[in-house]
């Protein structure tokens, strides 16, 4: 199965977190929410944010593993990636540079705050 998801992250403290080559980014306590995609495999892409212990690859792995706790929603079969990163722009405050390597987006991160 391929398709677009969203991740939800919650940080409960401040961060100071080291993001391979966009550097250290400080990350207010709250919730954040990450748009990817998994055109191979959803369901590993996905699987492996949950991962603890892994290689840090991309930008969201840096995030994931300081996470205090992450809820994953899939849209199985479509590719909605981007639509929903410019969507989330214009309504949440972004991440600059984040997970958006290979678009032209600005971010694929997004701050909610504190919600829940």
């Amino acid at each position: 199965m391929k398709g677009t998801y969203l991740l939800f992250l919650k940080l409960r403290n401040d961060k100071c977190i080291e993001v391979g080559r966009l550097g250290r980014i400080e990350f207010r306590r709250g919730w954040y929410v990450y748009v990817g995609s998994g055109m191979n495999s959803l369901i590993k892409r996905v699987a492996r944010h949950f991962k603890r212990v892994k290689k840090l690859k991309w930008h969201i792995d840096y995030l994931s593993v300081q996470a205090d706790e992450i809820i994953a929603f899939l849209i199985p079969n479509q590719r909605l990636e981007c639509d929903l990163a410019k969507h989330l722009a214009t309504r949440f405050e972004c991440v600059e540079g984040f997970g958006c390597s290979d678009c032209k987006c600005i971010s694929h991160l997004f701050y909610l705050g504190n919600w829940r």
